[in-house]
């Protein structure tokens, strides 16, 4: 099986990964859920948050059995799998930043969580544990213009020359000429 791995230089992005991490996956899942296509600094006031136990995370696909939260239908508190994923997004911010990007403008545009392989522990009575790995790729965005201050200023101008016109009007009609 042949994987084509080619990476441009000049492509602003940057990613990390952290394996076999002892979280869980179903909390894992619904974590990349809600700050998935975020700002990294979003992201991370985010996950805060729930560290804080002040804002829950909404649990849409593993809903069973949970209970609701306040502004939510299901919500928990996975403050485990939180600190994972801030200590993942510290370290793609560092990663971006040795690449040369602005980590001020960084936007989450992938973000996976997988189930790792399962090792079992104990000598007779053997049992699984949690394993999960996590991906996460980030992209600079492009310092945007602001379109407001053109449509401002442009409304400005269209005022001014109303003004001008209203004022060279209101002199030719008290000098006694008539406009056509």
């Amino acid at each position: 099986m042949k994987t084509n791995n080619s990476i441009s230089v000049t492509e602003p992005t940057a990613k990390a990964k952290s394996t076999d991490l002892s979280v869980s996956f179903k909390h894992s899942v619904e974590i990349s859920k809600a700050i998935r296509y975020k700002n990294t600094n979003a992201a991370r006031q985010i996950l805060q948050n729930v560290v804080d136990m002040k804002r829950a995370i909404p649990f849409k696909t593993y809903k069973q059995n949970v209970a609701h939260k306040r502004t939510m239908m299901a919500g928990r508190y996975p403050e485990k799998a939180a600190r994972a994923f801030l200590r993942l997004i510290n370290s793609v911010e560092a990663n971006a930043q040795f690449k040369g990007l602005n980590t001020a403008n960084l936007k989450i545009t992938r973000l996976m969580a997988n189930l790792a392989p399962i090792p079992f522990t104990g000598k007779r009575f053997r049992t699984s544990t949690k394993r999960t790995n996590l991906e996460i790729e980030v992209t600079e965005l492009a310092e945007k213009k602001n379109p407001e201050r053109k449509a401002k200023s442009k409304t400005a101008e269209l005022k001014t020359a109303n003004q001008e016109g209203k004022i060279k009007k209101n002199k030719s009609e008290s000098s006694g000429e008539k406009s056509p």
